[in-house]
């Protein structure tokens, strides 16, 4: 139809307004355009007017901070931070806007390029045409856009009926919160490209979907008693999602579940609106995307996944949903090379370097070297270990910075797939850094896991000799699968408590999610940690509130214990201590060994130096007229190292002490309270009070280092205990020299300058022996002859000398530090003197320390700078000395937490007792008897006995033997009884039992219940620990009487092994007793010895 250029466009080439409505006849604008010279303002003027005042008003809006910052008076200050904040969330805003609007415009692009090429005017494609790894999958995107209006009808439904009355009920402040709008929005996401891993496993299928969302979601949401709104319009995400369809079965559906994760973190951009548009203020944009990121990667990105079970009895579910690691890759960052400057003065005039650092990342696991400065090509040495758990998929990165002040500089990057390190087991080289100039020097090692011990010393002895900063060589993993727990129990008012669980080995602490109102909480997570040495190492669980104020049960399981299980694996229910009686945890605990497989591996010829492997051959060369002095490999201490001996000093009695306390004026003449003091090389001792006592008995035992300088005396004074001050009862001397040469002296000293009393030592030299041979026997015979005063007695002398340290960081400015060092064991240290200025400190200094349980013992080192704090540190744990040769280290040691490195020696001697039989067992049974006859003398009468020689000299050699009997039907008790002339007292061992009868449908709680018969009172009435669900339990527990040798013959000891029957109850199950004849014992001995435990009637309450 013909049209002249004045007439107006019809409906259908022309759009309507949006404000006229959709049914209104074109002719209606012409009737007002004709009739608008006379007629008043229509709709559209109206709505303009509103505009211009809208802006007016908000622009005014704006002056109100003014006006209140000068009514209040405030500084300008305050109104210029306002405005900045204003601008910078403003750019922030439009900047987040602009890239939504450019992102759905490159999306609506290629929606229409498709179209137009890609499927080739609907023609069939070619027989001959291929398509790459990465296929397109547009027809899921096709299903995705039709399903995607009634999957927002779905999250409409989900958020309204499920997700708000959950808010609402969690917090009483939140009970007001609803969704006032959800809108998924037009744009669905859309699937970029689809990869097929094939060959990967025959019951498994790999699939990689990059997926790329630029919606126009909304979601409102509002708390309507704070008239608080707030809401999301717009996002962005973008990534790799791995789906992996497994197990493959042999039944409908055919998969047996799906898991889906990203491989990498995906990028996040989101537009708030509301309340949340503070959250696009500079600073709080990053971080509250960071957050939003953390909590996705806490549940979608590696090592975390989400399994979707599509069949019922779904076996390993904790292994789909948290599967071992593929295998760990070592990462040695050793150099980097050619490096660009990045650092300008004096306004670019002047070109300076760079102070270089790395960043190392492999999913989520991140490492951050130190830095070097002033260096284009800088020397790390440092070490990594990182858990590969996709291959192919995951990447090693690697980023070189300049570290400034302000913002740090890009140096440049590398990226490899970690399959090339697989295929290879071993790669050395210089990898070229991309978007930037210059090289980094990396060893990727990829280590394999075994499931079973036998190469775990091959491991260990490797570590040994690998140089590793700022941890040690790691030897083994432990996956750690937290169930569930049962039973837990309640809270102050019987209410229910909200457990979590941390899971800590040694400083490593994880925790788990929290699961609120339950005593029988379900968490399903797994736990990663790398171990040095499984052998000696713990792990320690503690089940708490939420708060973390209470403690809900505990368990601490020795790793030592999965080095014997079948494939290295615990899966089983673990009872809590310090818990309800029922209460336990289900945990799975998997352990796998790390171990190097490559004929490219160089055992480095010393164990403890540094890099077996040169990395840039530029140090000098033998035979060269710049030859380094060569470092020493061993320490070189003076002839008097080593030499110490250990001096244990036996407080028995006193007598005839003078009177001093007086009463009414000094009319009555009363008594003393007499204690002693020791001093000797520098230390003092003191022992306890004995009150109103003029022949006082104290029966203590104290132990000092001394070394051979001639003329050492002990001074010993004895006072009288008063309220103002002490009363001076006498004092004496006694020469070292004897007891050094002889080893042992038992005299009563004759007090002076004072009318009567004397004293009664007994004194014995400790030689140090480098055998852990006897070790067992000793703490054996030092628990016997504990006394209840003393402290615990050692069983070993640890000498250390410290004599240099390499390699310490430098401080700010590259002046080299101050450093000194501390040593210590337990409560006792040593601090070596502090060296100038330098990072290569030479101490000689040596120190001693005396250890009461080798086996759990540590030495700690410290390295600190005069006022720069810590340089690195070494924690030595004792049982690595009792299996080295000649109980001794010598080497150097990395520090951890520092770059450095020590050479110390470290040597452990057993304190053997020549006076407590230790000799007598550590020959053949054969002859104990012979060491008995040759002293007649000691053993002419028992009640005559004085010294605990005698009656310690056969105890040792009744201990276990391999010819022991079985036990009975109802199990067996091990006991020690034995008579302690020294105190006059009768002591009692509980030792443990074994093969307890089970009754019911769980294990007993026992405890031993020991009864001096005829007497049945509560004076003779002793009672040991309870053990919680065991047939075997373990006690260690000594009991003592004190009374005379012949009332202890007359005496009969029945020992009763008995089960708490209930929580509530007081009735005890007795499950088997055995009565022991004192008159038949021989009560010199002390030996160790079974008993069969014996059926009684009478089971009554304890």
């Amino acid at each position: 139809m013909d049209r002249s250029p004045g007439d107006r466009p019809s409906a259908v080439d022309q759009p309507y307004a949006p404000s006229d409505p959709p049914d209104q006849p074109p002719t209606a604008h012409a009737k007002l355009d004709q009739s608008s010279g006379n007629q008043p303002a229509g709709p559209g003027a109206a709505g303009e007017a509103l505009a211009v005042l809208t802006s007016f008003g908000r622009r005014l809006l704006v002056l109100v901070p003014v006006y209140l910052a000068g009514a209040i008076g405030l500084s300008v200050g305050f109104v210029l931070f306002g405005l900045a904040l204003y601008l910078g969330w403003r750019r922030v805003r439009e900047e987040k806007e602009r890239s939504l609007r450019v992102a759905r415009q490159l999306l609506d692009d290629e929606e229409r390029l498709t179209a137009k090429t890609l499927y080739m005017s609907h023609r069939e494609l070619p027989a001959w045409v291929s398509f790459p790894d990465v296929e397109k999958a547009e027809w899921l995107n096709k299903i995705v856009a039709q399903v995607w209006p009634f999957l927002g009808q779905y999250m409409e439904k989900l958020l309204a009926e499920t997700v708000a009355p959950a808010v609402r009920g969690s917090n009483p402040h939140l009970q007001t919160f609803t969704f006032t709008r959800v809108e998924l929005g037009e744009k669905p996401p859309r699937i970029i490209g689809v990869r097929v891993h094939p060959g990967q496993r025959k019951d498994q299928i790999l699939l990689d979907l990059n997926i790329s969302y630029v919606g126009d979601v909304q979601i409102d949401v509002e708390v309507k008693k704070y008239f608080c709104k707030a809401g999301v319009k717009g996002m962005q995400l973008q990534g790799v999602l791995r789906v992996i369809l497994e197990p493959l079965i042999g039944n409908l559906p055919i998969v047996g579940a799906v898991s889906m994760f990203f491989i990498r973190r995906p990028t996040l951009d989101i537009n708030w609106t509301g309340m949340t548009n503070l959250l696009d203020i500079p600073g709080l944009s990053s971080l509250s995307d960071t957050m939003i990121m953390d909590s996705i990667a806490a549940f979608l990105v590696l090592p975390n996944r989400l399994l979707v079970p599509l069949v019922p009895d779904l076996q390993d579910v904790a292994q789909l949903r948290s599967p071992l690691p593929r295998g760990i890759i070592r990462i040695h960052l050793l150099a980097a090379g050619g490096l660009s400057s990045k650092d300008k003065y004096v306004k670019g005039l002047i070109e300076g370097k760079s102070d270089p650092y790395a960043l190392v990342r492999v999913g989520t696991q991140t490492f951050c070297s130190r830095v070097i400065d002033e260096e284009l090509n800088p020397q790390w040495g440092e070490t990594y270990e990182v858990m590969v758990h996709e291959v192919p998929g995951q990447e090693i990165e690697v980023e070189v910075f300049d570290k400034d002040p302000d913002k740090d500089d890009f140096l440049g990057r590398m990226k490899l797939d970690v399959g090339k390190v697989l295929q290879a087991g071993v790669m050395d080289e210089w990898f070229p850094l991309q978007s930037g100039q210059g090289q980094v020097h990396l060893r990727l090692e990829w280590l394999s896991l075994l499931p079973d011990a036998e190469k775990l010393e091959q491991v260990l002895q490797w570590n040994r000799g690998v140089s590793s900063r700022p941890e040690p060589p790691s030897a083994a993993i432990l996956v750690v699968y937290l169930d569930r727990a049962q039973d837990l129990p309640l809270k102050k008012g019987n209410k229910e408590p909200n457990p979590m669980v941390q899971l800590s080995i040694q400083d490593v602490t994880q925790e788990s999610k929290a699961v609120y109102n339950t005593n029988g909480p379900v968490w399903e997570e797994a736990f990663r940690f790398f171990l040095q040495d499984p052998r000696s190492q713990e792990l320690d669980v503690q089940v708490k509130d939420d708060s973390r104020a209470l403690t809900l049960g505990a368990l601490t399981l020795p790793l030592a214990r999965l080095l014997t299980a079948p494939e290295l694996t615990l899966d089983q229910w673990f009872q809590l201590s310090s818990s309800g009686p029922n209460s336990r945890l289900y945990m799975k605990l998997v352990m796998r060994l790390l171990y190097l497989d490559s004929s490219e591996v160089r055992f480095p010829a010393v164990p403890g130096t540094p890099e077996a492997w040169d990395l840039d051959d530029e140090g000098p060369q033998t035979g060269s007229s710049v030859d380094a002095p060569p470092r020493p490999s061993h320490t070189t201490p003076d002839s008097n190292f080593g030499t110490e001996n250990v001096l244990r000093i036996h407080v028995l009695e006193a007598q005839d002490l003078i009177a001093k306390d007086r009463f009414l004026g000094g009319l009555v003449k009363g008594k003393s309270d007499p204690y002693v003091k020791l001093k000797l090389g520098g230390r003092s001792f003191r022992s306890r009070v004995v009150q109103e006592d003029l022949n006082p008995r104290w029966n203590e035992v104290f132990e000092v280092i001394v070394t051979s300088i001639p003329g050492q005396e002990l001074e010993v004074e004895v006072f009288d205990k008063d309220l103002d001050k002490d009363d001076f009862l006498g004092r004496c001397k006694v020469s070292l020299t004897t007891v050094l040469d002889n080893g042992f002296l038992d005299e009563w000293l004759t007090l002076e300058d004072v009318p009567s009393g004397r004293l009664h030592l007994r004194l014995e030299r400790l030689t140090p022996r480098p055998t852990a041979a006897e070790l067992e026997e000793v703490l054996q015979v030092n628990s016997l002859i504990q006394t209840q005063k003393s402290t615990e007695l050692a069983a070993a002398l640890l000498s250390v000398y410290l004599e240099r340290a390499e390699d310490l960081p430098l401080r700010k400015g590259t002046k080299p530090p101050s450093p000194y060092a501390t040593l210590a064991v337990g409560d006792t240290s040593h601090k070596t003197k502090t060296v100038s200025q330098t990072s290569a400190p030479v101490w000689d200094e040596s120190a001693s320390f005396l250890i009461r349980k080798p086996h759990f013992e540590s030495l700690e080192l410290q390295v600190r700078g005069e006022g720069t704090g810590a340089l690195g540190s070494l924690s030595l744990p004792l049982s690595e000395l009792l299996v080295a040769d000649q109980l001794c280290l010598d080497h150097w040691f990395m520090l951890s937490n520092g770059p450095g490195q020590v050479l110390l020696r470290a040597q452990l001697g057993i304190l053997v007792s020549q006076h407590s039989g230790v000799e007598a067992h550590s020959h053949s049974y054969s002859h104990s008897s012979s060491s008995l006859s040759e002293e007649p003398e000691l053993w002419g009468g028992l009640p005559h006995i004085t010294s605990p020689a005698p009656e310690l000299r056969q105890r040792l050699t009744h201990s276990d033997s391999p010819l022991e009997a079985p036990a009975g039907p109802l199990g067996q008790v091990k006991l020690t009884v034995w008579y302690y002339s020294e105190e006059r007292k009768l002591v009692g061992i509980v030792h443990s039992c074994r093969a307890l009868r089970q009754n019911g449908r769980d294990p007993p709680d026992p405890y031993v219940s020991l009864l001096l018969l005829p007497d049945k009172n509560r004076g003779t009435k002793r009672k040991s620990s309870q053990k919680k669900r065991t047939l075997n339990p373990e006690f260690d527990e000594r009991f003592e009487w004190e009374m005379p040798l012949d009332e202890a013959l007359r005496r009969k000891l029945d020992v009763s092994v008995k089960s708490s029957s209930s929580f509530m109850s007081r009735e005890r199950e007795l499950l088997g007793k055995v009565q022991l004849d004192l008159a038949e014992i021989d009560l010199s001995q002390g030996a160790a010895q079974w008993y069969d435990l014996m059926d009684d009637k009478d089971k009554g309450s304890s």
